[in-house]
């Protein structure tokens, strides 16, 4: 090798630098040949001695060597600053620090600093290198003092926030207050606080009972999906079936369509003096018999709680018809004693069937047992009586006045627990309760449609509304809830089609109901089966629709 390139070599490589080859063998061979044996192989690789540990001159020499080019390094970065300008020499030491600094001072800088947790845990070393390299939580620069100032909303100017208001001082209200009041509004409207809306109730089941149920889950196959119970809104699955009075058909307007309580019957009757029963099967509906009650023009029929009787009342009678249904037998009631009204045409039976209240005229409602048909008590409004219902539980009584009132009485002493003003309205018409009892709908003569809570009806001097149903445009004369209470239905019978279903508790009308190409005309009664599979209508031309609903059961 050239001496020049000799001696360009570095330190640490001439120290490591190996023997020539050719040299070794020769000084093999001699050792060999002094000795004068022949030739002995190489020691097998477990016998070989290992190699002989670095000296301590060498690891001098490699240190010296390290420490020449970090300096030869920084001498060539401080040349190479010296002909940058000095502000960007300024921006580099505000950025990383001093240009003195070696590469792994910076590196460290960089980084940041590390947080060693001594705790024990049971993380994964991976975790706690991912938690080391966070970096410090930063406070904020800057905080703006509106922050912390209350904000207000004003109440006057819109037209939904307007309603909430309790007194003319609550121009604006805080958004917590606001919050408060949307909640408490939210509670009236679904009669207190929903099972899902409960923040109390806390699953109280141990993690162990929570893994055996995940193992039993995952042990086991089949259909873990299941349908909703609940009706859902928007669409309703509806088929239109054969007309109940099929096989005994009427041009006379149907006054009455009502489903046996207990029985797969349907009972419609009408202008042409008969009550007629159908089997209802959804696809011939056989009839059963037909009861004629000469120059008796039906104006209300409708079974008794038990559903052995049927009661019926004709458009220019005072009298009665009682049909029972066990013996085959019709018996009139002529005269009720102390009964002084020349007409008897509306009637409730109390949903109990102990009592039969019959509206009078001059704002008289009347009272009878529906045992002896004797007079029990009579109750007055103010006005004139529109409608009447009971309550669920048959111990009040709902009655609608043609002033747009809503009296509430008790049934037991006969007194009139609260009268409210049904909002908007001009003239009542129709009034209903429903099965569960939660609401009470007021149906008035301009189409508009109250839906009220029963516990603010009772308690309230000016309930509030939890819907107005504005989807019909003349007077509201029928007004009937499903058994579940999932659906209100509404009609008038001033025109045609016009006939709604309401979806509860959303308080939404079904889309698809009555649809485009129907035959409707104009509806005076409806009603829906014991478990509300079934609806049923009856219109001016003398027809009882009836439609499926598949969501709920047959009967």
């Amino acid at each position: 090798m050239p001496p020049e390139r000799r001696s360009r070599m570095r330190p640490e490589r001439r120290a490591r630098a190996r023997p020539d080859r050719k040299t070794k063998m020769r000084s093999d061979q001699k050792a060999r040949a002094g000795t004068g044996g022949p030739p002995q192989k190489a020691a097998p690789s477990s016998r070989r001695t290992p190699p002989a540990h670095p000296t301590a001159a060498a690891v001098s020499i490699t240190v010296a060597a390290a420490a020449e080019e970090r300096r030869l390094r920084q001498q060539n970065r401080l040349t190479l600053e010296e002909d940058k300008p000095a502000v960007e020499r300024c921006l580099e030491e505000l950025v990383f620090g001093d240009v003195e600094d070696d590469e792994d001072s910076l590196l460290r800088r960089l980084r940041g600093p590390r947080v060693h947790l001594h705790e024990d845990s049971d993380d994964s070393e991976v975790e706690n290198e991912a938690k080391d390299s966070f970096p410090p939580q930063k406070q904020p620069v800057w905080v703006d003092e509106e922050d912390d100032e209350e904000e207000m909303v004003d109440m006057v100017n819109n037209r939904f926030r307007k309603d909430m208001m309790k007194n003319a001082t609550e121009s604006k209200l805080s958004k917590d207050k606001l919050q408060k009041r949307l909640k408490e509004e939210f509670q009236h409207a679904m009669g207190g606080v929903p099972a899902w809306a409960e923040t109390n109730k806390r699953k109280t089941s141990s993690d162990d009972e929570s893994e055996e149920d995940e193992d039993d889950l995952l042990h086991r196959t089949g259909n873990f999906i299941s349908t909703s119970t609940s009706l859902p809104r928007g669409i309703l699955k509806i088929k239109n079936c054969q007309p109940a009075n099929a096989e005994r058909p009427t041009t006379a307007r149907i006054s009455s369509v009502q489903f046996h309580p207990h029985a797969q019957v349907v009972m419609v009757a009408g202008l042409d003096n008969a009550v007629s029963l159908f089997q209802v099967d959804g696809k011939t509906n056989p009839k059963i018999q037909s009861i004629y009650l000469d120059k008796f023009p039906i104006f209300k029929a409708c079974f008794s709680a038990n559903g052995e009787e049927v009661l019926a009342t004709s458009i220019h009678s005072k009298v009665l018809y009682v049909y029972d249904m066990i013996a085959g037998k019709l018996i009139p009631v002529h005269q009720v004693r102390g009964l002084k009204e020349k007409r008897v045409r509306r009637f409730e039976v109390s949903p109990d069937g102990s009592f039969l209240l019959i509206n009078g005229v001059a704002g008289y409602s009347h009272l009878l047992s529906m045992k002896t048909k004797e007079l029990i008590g009579s109750m007055k409004i103010n006005g004139g009586l529109s409608a009447s219902t009971f309550s669920s539980d048959s111990k009040k009584i709902y009655t609608s006045s043609e002033d747009g009132e809503v009296y509430v009485w008790d049934v037991n002493s006969r007194k009139c627990l609260n009268r409210f003003v049904d909002e908007g309205s001009l003239r009542g018409l129709s009034i209903a309760t429903s099965r569960n009892g939660q609401y009470v709908a007021c149906g008035s003569n301009c189409g508009v449609v109250n839906i009220y809570n029963q516990d603010s009806c009772l308690q309230e001097a000016n309930p509030k509304p939890v819907k107005a149903i504005m989807n019909l445009v003349t007077g509201v004369t029928s007004l009937v809830f499903s058994p579940t209470t999932e659906i209100l239905a509404i009609a008038s019978e001033k025109i045609k089609e016009a006939v709604r279903l309401v979806h509860l508790p959303s308080c939404t009308v079904f889309s698809n109901f009555p649809g485009t190409k129907t035959n409707i005309s104009h509806v005076h009664t409806m009603d829906f089966s014991p478990r509300g599979g079934y609806f049923a209508l009856g219109n001016e031309k003398g027809k009882a629709l009836m439609y499926r609903l598949h969501h709920y059961s047959d009967f």
